[in-house]
């Protein structure tokens, strides 16, 4: 068994390839092998796959990496050859996190909702109350690891980015409103939203409903 941390030994060995002759028919009822890059490719979606849907739903620690080479059905070489650790393959999810949640499913679909920057910074809490009502409902993963690794960790940090860049996304609204301290305006909106999410994971059906009353204020202070 290989050490979470380290990368398994080497234990292929690489073959001359045979002389072939000068033309080749390939027969039409023999499938070509993939190419190495293409299985690689797969293996990794495979591992992506079934990383996101644990990670998301349980968190870092509850996880381990037996159970994520089981259920992706890849070799143990396979996986670290991919992944040296564990940690490496949180930080993938975190980015994919990033852009499947963060950049797509809210920012994304907040801007179609709304037709001016306002709409749109509130929108977020239509997409949010979508989002508390479905069975799937797995929270903030952003959230999740910075509480299970805590600030001082390297997932922790990378969390904290990740959960500034959620910041930069509403300043970035804000400012195409026209609001005042438009950083500042961030920072206070961005509490809302991880508070509704909070309070969604607790039960709270209207946590979203009630952070874009809340939020309704906030804009209104920053345009005074």
């Amino acid at each position: 068994m290989y050490p979470e941390e380290e990368f398994p030994p080497a234990s292929a060995t690489d073959h001359a390839p045979s002389a072939m002759p000068s033309v080749v028919t390939p027969s039409p009822m023999v499938a070509e092998a993939p190419a190495p890059e293409t299985s690689a490719v797969k293996s990794v979606a495979r591992i992506m796959s079934v990383a996101y849907e644990l990670f998301s739903r349980r968190g870092v620690r509850d996880v381990g990496v037996n159970e994520l080479i089981e259920r992706s059905g890849v070799a143990k070489a396979t996986f670290y050859r991919h992944f040296p650790s564990k940690d490496s393959l949180v930080l993938a999810f975190l980015e994919q996190r990033d852009k499947q949640w963060t950049v797509d499913a809210i920012v994304s679909e907040a801007r179609r909702r709304g037709e001016t920057p306002t709409e749109q910074l509130l929108a977020i809490f239509d997409v949010f109350g979508d989002w508390f009502l479905r069975e799937d409902f797995e929270a903030c993963s952003f959230i999740n690891v910075l509480l299970e690794m805590g600030p001082a960790h390297p997932l922790g940090q990378a969390s904290i980015d990740y959960l500034a860049r959620i910041r930069g996304h509403v300043q970035a609204l804000a400012e195409e409103a026209g609001l005042r301290r438009p950083e500042e305006f961030a920072r206070s909106w961005h509490i809302l939203m991880k508070g509704s999410i909070i309070s969604a994971t607790e039960g709270d059906m209207h946590a979203a409903k009630r952070a874009q009353q809340m939020a309704g204020w906030l804009i209104e202070h920053h345009r005074n």
